[in-house]
């Protein structure tokens, strides 16, 4: 198991679940259409900026003295798991999400440690034995696969077990609005698809799981080929490997190129396909109470057009015997 992997794809993960909470509210405000960029009644030494998380308003909240956005009660949860149960006064909750996430991370700390103990001790036992003797001798360590397994599916557990803290905070903020831009945008996060299904377009569930799907398996076959030919090509310039098979490494290093550039099309195709899904169930929230009606006509009449009596009197002046003048009025409705 690779650390450092693991290392920066959990940094890459929180990273992306508290920017997404932090900005969730703050995508396509209604305030947007409406606020007056040019109001001069704020004082110059106003702060007319919002902003987008503020610890003094986060645990106020937490002791029940104000309300939080569901972006910025999220964007806690994500660094200090359970805080969301502790908003929405699910206190039952804390147990079980705490005593599972240190349970399971805990014992597959335990369990990987064991594995990796293993590991070095069968390195070391091979390089100690002479070239002219057998790998079978005994006694030979042996690696110890099953605590790797174990200690990879409970780190998994301890996992789903902080995803779903996240689920059920969302899931158990109290809002009037419904539906909740924030809350259709945070479950996109969560489970790509939900946020389609809490706006009710639940036809476009199979397009993104479509999309999701395909970009992943060519991420998958892309990764597994690049890695194949890298491998091929190391074994090939390296001079003790003993390599001598079809491929030269100037054909390997051609195969490693390609598909590793395919690879990252794939990483890009399908982070666009999640992206697009969240942006779509952001957007078609607040668009849920914009209704068009079936009704939708063009009407022409006439019309009386009277002059502007505010017009200037210059303008009056120089165009003496200004009056009422006949045109046409269009109109559409929708």
């Amino acid at each position: 198991m690779d650390k450092k992997k693991i290392f920066w794809t959990t940094i890459l993960t929180l990273t992306v679940f508290l920017g997404s909470g932090i900005c969730s509210h703050a995508q396509f405000k209604k305030g947007a259409y409406t606020q007056n960029y040019n109001d001069t009644t704020y004082s110059s030494k106003r702060d007319t900026t919002e902003k987008l998380f503020s610890f003094k308003e986060y645990f106020g909240g937490l002791a029940h003295k104000n309300t939080i956005k569901i972006g910025n009660m999220f964007a806690g949860a994500v660094v200090l798991p359970g805080t969301a149960q502790i908003y929405n006064k699910d206190y039952w909750k804390l147990p079980i999400i705490y005593g599972g996430i240190g349970v399971c991370a805990g014992l597959g700390g335990h369990y990987l440690h064991q594995y990796n103990k293993s590991v070095k001790a069968y390195e070391q036992w091979f390089k100690g034995v002479p070239n002219n003797m057998s790998l079978t001798i005994d006694p030979r360590p042996q690696i110890n696969y099953s605590a790797k397994k174990a200690g990879t599916w409970l780190m998994v557990g301890a996992g789903l077990i902080y995803w779903g803290s996240l689920m059920d905070g969302v899931i158990s903020y109290q809002s009037d609005r419904t539906p909740l831009p924030g809350r259709a945008t945070l479950y996109s996060i969560l489970l790509p698809g939900l946020g389609q299904a809490y706006n009710g377009e639940y036809w476009k569930i199979p397009i993104y799981w479509g999309g999701l799907a395909v970009a992943g398996s060519f991420l998958y076959n892309n990764n597994v080929n690049y890695l194949r030919f890298k491998r091929i090509h190391n074994e090939a310039t390296n001079p003790d490997s003993g390599y001598n098979q079809n491929i030269s490494a100037e054909t390997a290093k051609w195969y490693r190129d390609v598909y590793r550039r395919y690879r990252d099309y794939s990483i890009l195709a399908t982070t666009l396909v999640y992206l697009l899904q969240v942006i779509d169930a952001n957007v078609f929230s607040y668009m849920h109470d914009f209704d068009v009606s079936d009704d939708i006509s063009m009407a022409v009449e006439p019309t009386i057009i009277t002059p502007d009596p505010n017009a200037n009197a210059l303008n009056r002046s120089t165009t003496p015997g200004v009056s009422n003048a006949v045109g046409l009025r269009i109109g559409f409705r929708f």
